[in-house]
């Protein structure tokens, strides 16, 4: 038989309750005016220190942390108890609140000027010696830190995310309450519309060999409830997506979800910037300045590479083609002539990079596709370095130096490929260097709407168009001719706000007319049979009168992410899942008795299909 710590064992058979004890305060708000009072605090054990005659403990709860002092002179029997206490032990303790000594003030801590001196303590409960320390800026594998989820989530830093999540939803429910707006929930179990990411399926047991869909969004009920005449919808909701994973994804989700009538994207973009400047103001204390600037997404695309990008440095893409088009270098040439483009950068003051880092940079962009990269450095006694000038010649890069606005000391980057390779190359090159140089204010909040997105994009696997956003976006009202005879240039009433490039919402004007809704699902390869087979309902409603509307939805993850400072939406979720969308604190998903299987009508073939990849 397993023994406890003899001191945990003795501890174990003294538990107490707090019978007859009500918590008065919480540990961080311990202020002037408690002084001399007598309080009840609770919480957990952050620090033990024994200093002989006296035993310190700080105690922890959600609120903060206050110094409670165990001393023989006040209460022998607490001073015994806290001799036996150990970190994360969980205690009530009962007594006054004094005033530091000058010398013993912590202006670290808020509570950091009192104590209490303890005249009655209760070991409500033990603990065993956690895993990693339960503090801040801890060096410790995000996988320990998701098995012991429960320990990690008592970290102050994590407390601070998640409670600052929740002003952030409290903020967005009062900003739309108070603008008419009615929370309604849209169903979990839906109908599975495979037009975008993978479904999560659930089995029906009453009805054999059918399956729910959980809901990627809820876009087709929010419709339906402007068809439905409710005008202004919102809902702070969870969402589903079978997709592979990266830092800003998860398996399931939570969006501000929206939806309005009789409104075009003026109105949208009005209401949304005063949302956000609101929840800023209300959780974080910042100003928002008002209007947010605004891109088109060809411009995006053509000055950064990105339709969300960074705008707290400049950094713009030059285009170069034109300069170098004649020029007899091969490499530049053979791009040019395939239908190719030469785009540079200028990073301000980098003429001094060693000549290892360039080749870094070199490695660097081939991981994006490029298969090289062009410098030249521009030094600031107005001499040049290029591992191209033998092929250009001085005067080419000094025009190219000129039209990039390049000044002494600065080095310019250039990348020749297929349009697509060149901004997602030197996209990623302009936020490697930006971060190398310092360039990013950190404090920094650079908001912009990026609008006029592409209607649709080709998919290469399936050879058909695709909606770049969903098949109910409406196109711009100048290109409704060309949906069938050019679907590749039309452009959609779409929008995502952008946030120190991260897409934070995005959203467009809906199709409500049905001769409109028939030709887009024509672009896209959907026949009658097969759009009414995924959203006949859907369509049936819209044949009663559907109201212009439009909407949007915010990735609610990513946006307290921002506002947290943090790098990954995980250290934002109470419970998140790994990147192979796992729990490994509940080590979900798991397997299921095979008489649960048999009620859901499924046979479990996955040993078979294994072994026939074998």
């Amino acid at each position: 038989m397993r023994h406890l710590n003899p001191k945990i064992e003795r501890m174990t058979s003294r538990m107490e309750t707090m019978k007859g004890l009500h918590r008065t305060h919480g540990c961080g708000t311990i202020s002037e005016a408690e002084v001399g009072k007598e309080v009840v605090l609770c919480g957990w054990v952050e620090r033990r220190r024994d200093h002989g005659g006296l035993i310190f403990l700080d105690l922890r709860d959600r609120s903060g942390i206050v110094q409670v002092v165990a001393s023989p002179d006040h209460n022998v029997e607490s001073f015994h108890k806290a001799e036996d206490v150990r970190n994360e032990y969980v205690l009530c303790v009962r007594g006054k609140i004094t005033k530091r000594d000058e010398e013993a003030i912590n202006p670290n801590l808020p509570t950091g000027a009192y104590e209490m001196y303890c005249e009655e303590l209760r070991v409500l409960n033990s603990a065993k010696t956690p895993p990693f320390y339960i503090q801040d800026n801890i060096d410790v594998d995000e996988n320990i830190r998701l098995k012991y989820r429960y320990l990690d989530l008592r970290r102050p830093e994590m407390q601070r995310n998640l409670i600052l999540r929740h002003k952030v939803t409290k903020a967005m429910r009062d900003f739309f309450d108070s603008r008419d707006f009615l929370e309604i929930e849209t169903p979990m179990l839906t109908k599975s519309t495979p037009e975008g990411a993978r479904d999560y399926l659930v089995p029906s047991r009453v009805n054999a060999g059918t399956f729910y869909a959980l809901p990627q969004s809820p876009q087709i009920f929010k419709q339906i409830l402007m068809v439905a005449g409710y005008e202004k919808y919102f809902q702070i909701v969870r969402c589903f997506r079978d997709e592979d994973l990266r830092a800003d994804r998860q398996p399931e989700f939570t969006q501000l979800d929206l939806e309005m009538s009789f409104v075009d994207e003026e109105d949208i973009y009005a209401l949304l910037e005063q949302m956000v400047a609101e929840v800023f103001k209300k959780t974080l204390g910042k100003e928002i300045p008002l209007p947010m600037p605004r891109i088109t997404w060809d411009e995006a695309m053509d000055k950064y590479g990105s339709d969300k990008p960074d705008l707290r440095f400049d950094m713009a893409f030059t285009d170069v083609t034109e300069l170098v088009k004649d020029t007899e270098f091969k490499v530049f040439r053979s791009v040019i002539d395939n239908g190719g483009i030469v785009k540079g950068i200028v990073v301000p003051g980098d003429a001094g990079i060693p000549r290892r880092e360039l080749d870094d940079l070199v490695a660097y962009v081939n991981r994006y596709g490029a298969k090289g990269l062009a410098w030249a450095c521009f030094n600031e006694d107005g001499s040049i370095k290029s591992q191209i000038m033998k092929f250009l010649g001085e005067d080419t890069i000094r025009n190219i130096g000129e039209k990039m606005g390049a000044k002494g000391g600065d080095l310019v980057l250039m990348i020749a490929d297929k349009p697509a390779t060149v901004a997602r190359a030197l996209g990623e090159l302009r936020l490697e260097m930006a971060r190398r140089m310092n360039m990013i204010d950190e404090d920094k909040l650079a908001f912009t709407w990026v609008t006029d997105f592409p209607m649709f994009e080709y998919n290469e696997d399936e050879k058909r168009y695709v909606a770049m956003h969903h098949p109910f976006t409406m196109p711009r009202h100048e290109d409704l001719d060309k949906l069938q005879s050019d679907p590749g240039s039309v452009k959609a009433i779409a929008y995502d706000m952008v946030l120190n490039g991260v897409e934070i919402g995005g959203g467009s004007l809906r199709i409500y007319q049905s001769d409109v809704q028939e030709k887009v699902f024509k672009a896209i390869g959907l026949s009658e049979e097969e759009a009414k087979s995924k959203f006949g309902f859907m369509l049936d409603a819209f044949k009663y009168g559907a109201p212009p509307h439009a909407g949007c939805a915010f990735g609610l993850d990513r946006l307290v992410m921002l506002m947290a400072k943090r790098q990954s939406i995980r250290d934002v979720i109470a419970f998140p899942k790994t990147q192979s969308a796992s729990d490994i604190m509940s080590q979900a998903p798991s397997e299921v008795e095979p008489k649960q299987l048999k009620e859901l009508h499924i046979k479990a073939d996955v040993e078979e299909e294994e072994q026939s990849l074998v």
